[in-house]
């Protein structure tokens, strides 16, 4: 059985500012890798911190709930006492011990017998494949295997659950994508005191690409609010702010109003031309305007224009990437009256299938109308 995290109302004050968190209300399922995504400053932390108990919050309710139904109220409770493991981000060794000894030392505050305590280290190193290097001192490891270490320290108590705050910003980026996969294979594989089948886990990020990679599901906070919540595919695909649609990958906006809409599609007229789209949802009913979001990569080269959601440009500056070119394209607006040009950038192979990247060179691009994100013209973080 696995431990689910009610979060009700929680608010956090410092002073007479805004609040760091602003009635937070959350439920994180049994054995679920939950993720708190947000810019700094935006709450996520303060959030975590009063789920472990290192920070009481000024009002709302946190409650730790077993599969059976029992509900246990820990909004005060103190950290020793809520059965948590906390991953920091400075990882926090003991120099002086050896990988062992670093692991074992919640087992000896918790005064678990010699023989069972060495049986858990063996098993929570082995999880994080660093039984090998038990006798070893942290600065005789990298700091990847010292990040391991912390989680197996965090796991070796089977805590109900597993708090982890950015536990990968100190690593270069190749390990980061490395450990990755392995973090969410341990979280989703790691006992706790009710069994196995997972422990439920509160991860905090700023990173973007560590959500969509690892997460079961992301909460996108700004200003001590949750904004969207929902799956890594559901927000990338289907953000409701403009916000959510920067911060969570590249994006395009055009600006535009609204000419047509139904109840499956609505067409939006901006300075480069129609663009329908299928993401009707995030718009309200009765809105003149809106903001049209498209990923790079949705974009594809086309060999002639005036097809459905085709936009004319020429390019102005090409980057190699490797297996990908990424280019940037100055539509063509529709009018001399337009004001202004828009550019944009698409992710392409390095040779585009319709002949051309270099600067000054004609380009029409197409986008499908599933592709094509709508949000509300207020929300948007920066306008074009």
């Amino acid at each position: 059985m696995s431990t689910a995290i009610e979060i009700e109302r929680i608010v956090k004050s410092f002073g007479s500012g805004p609040a760091a968190v602003d009635g937070v209300s959350l439920r994180i399922e049994p054995g679920e890798l939950f993720f708190l995504l947000g810019p700094s400053g935006c709450g996520k932390t303060t959030l975590l911190r009063m789920i472990a108990g290192f920070t009481e919050p000024t009002s709302g309710r946190i409650a730790f709930c077993t599969d059976a139904g029992a509900s246990r109220d820990v909004t005060f409770v103190p950290p020793n006492k809520r059965n948590t493991g906390m991953v920091f981000q400075s990882y926090a060794l003991w120099p002086h011990m050896t990988v062992a000894a670093n692991v074992a030392f919640g087992l000896e505050v918790r005064k678990i017998a010699a023989s069972e305590a060495r049986a858990r280290v063996r098993e929570a190193l082995e999880l994080v494949q660093m039984a090998q290097y038990a006798d070893r001192k942290p600065n005789q490891l990298s700091g990847g295997q010292q990040q391991r270490v912390a989680l197996a320290r965090a796991l070796v108590v089977r805590p109900d659950v597993l708090l982890l705050d950015e536990p990968l910003s100190n690593l270069d980026a190749k390990l980061r994508v490395e450990l990755r996969s392995e973090i969410r294979r341990i979280c989703k594989t790691a006992r706790t005191d009710a069994g196995t089948g997972g422990i439920t886990t509160v991860y905090v990020t700023h990173d973007q690409k560590e959500a969509l990679s690892m997460a079961d599901r992301v909460a996108i906070m700004s200003a001590g609010s949750v904004v969207q919540l929902g799956g890594p595919g559901e927000l990338y695909k289907r953000p409701r702010t403009a916000f959510v649609a920067e911060f969570l990958g590249e994006a395009n906006f055009l600006r535009g109003r609204v000419v047509e809409r139904d109840a499956a599609s609505i067409t939006i007229e901006t300075a480069a031309g129609r663009v329908r789209s299928t993401h009707v949802e995030a718009l309200p009913e009765g809105a003149s305007e809106a903001l049209v979001a498209i990923r790079p990569e949705a974009f594809r080269v086309v060999n002639a224009s005036g097809g459905e959601n085709s936009l004319a440009g020429v390019v102005r500056e090409s980057v190699y990437l490797g297996e990908l070119a990424q280019h940037w394209v100055e539509l063509k607006p529709l009018a001399s009256e337009t004001p202004g040009r828009v550019k944009v950038a698409l992710l392409n192979p390095p040779v585009p299938s319709a002949g051309g990247g270099e600067a000054g060179r004609d380009m029409t691009l197409a986008v499908d109308a599933a592709d094509v994100i709508v949000v509300p013209l207020g929300d948007a973080m920066r306008r074009t």
